[in-house]
Formats: C-alpha cells, sequence, structure tokens
C-alpha cells in the first residue's frame, strides 16, 4: 500500500492572504533573490510558465533554516 501526499501550492498573493506576516513586495523580492539566498535549493519556489507558485511547508522550513544559521 502507497501514501500519496497532496501539496498544496500558492500564488504569491494567496501566500500573503494566508500567511499575513509576509507582504507581497517582500515575498516577491526572496523570489527574485532566491538564487543567492538559498531559496532555490529548498525546492519552495516552482515556476510553470510565468506563474510561480509556493509550497508554504518548504518555504518555513527555510525561513527556520535562515534563523539557524543567524
Amino acid at each position: 500500500m502507497t501514501v500519496q501526499t497532496a501539496w498544496a501550492y500558492l500564488t504569491v498573493q494567496q501566500f500573503t492572504a494566508k500567511h499575513t506576516a509576509f507582504n507581497t513586495g517582500g515575498l516577491r523580492a526572496l523570489i527574485f533573490n532566491e538564487h543567492t539566498n538559498g531559496l532555490a535549493k529548498s525546492g519552495a519556489i516552482v515556476r510553470i510558465g510565468r506563474k510561480v507558485l509556493i509550497r508554504d511547508d518548504l518555504f518555513f522550513a527555510w525561513v527556520e533554516s535562515q534563523n539557524k544559521a543567524a
């Protein structure tokens, strides 16, 4: 028996509406600099064409790793 997990991907607007600690501009800046800040390695950002989707569990794991790095 295999267990399938469905991940929830959110757009930038949906993410900021759900997690009010982040605003749209700040989140877009993190995404723009994803290759220099390590966000790209986390796998939290997915691009399909021009659409940017965020997997929130991986994003918050990345946030925690930033806290430990400081």
